[in-house]
């Protein structure tokens, strides 16, 4: 017995070693990543009309999504603009792209539109799963609803018959 807990000793030591190593590599790794994605955030000037426009917009959609969340059809209606707003997003960068000195202080959008899928593109999907799993905990209701409805019905109708 104690050679057992000796041997599971000495392996979860092993594990530990492992999964240090691990996690320290993967902050080791993802240390760059975390600079550029901060270095993104500052380089933008949030004070901008335009920026702060778009934020407001985004927080205004998520309130009518979370409000109206018993409203299915509506609730399609935002899934499916949501949708098309995302597939809409390498058009509008490219018009921003082009326009960009009426309404900005700077060149966000380059050819790549990162900062407008970031800043567009990224709420709308959130949005889009938002009303996404809405929508599935909705339909599991209905068919639990559906499926009682559907037994009192049998149980009436041999409950009827036996008699």
């Amino acid at each position: 017995m104690d050679e057992l807990k000796t041997t599971m000793n000495d392996h979860l030591d092993q594990m530990q070693v492992i999964v240090e190593k691990i996690s320290s590599e993967l902050r080791i790794g993802m240390q760059p990543a975390m600079d550029n994605f901060i270095g993104f955030f500052h380089a933008i000037d949030w004070k901008e009309p335009w920026l702060v426009c778009l934020m407001v917009f985004h927080f205004v959609v998520l309130i009518i999504i979370l409000t109206s969340r018993t409203n299915i059809n509506f609730q399609m209606y935002l899934f499916l603009l949501s949708l098309a707003g995302v597939y809409l997003a390498e058009r509008l960068n490219t018009v921003l792209r082009d326009n960009w000195k009426s309404f900005a202080g700077q060149n966000y959008f380059d050819r790549n539109g990162v900062f407008l899928s970031v800043l567009w593109s990224g709420p709308l999907l959130v949005f889009a799963t938002i009303i996404l799993v809405n929508t599935l905990f909705t339909l599991c209701q209905l068919i639990v609803k559906w499926k009682r409805a559907e037994l009192k019905h049998r149980a009436k109708l041999s409950s009827t018959k036996q008699d």
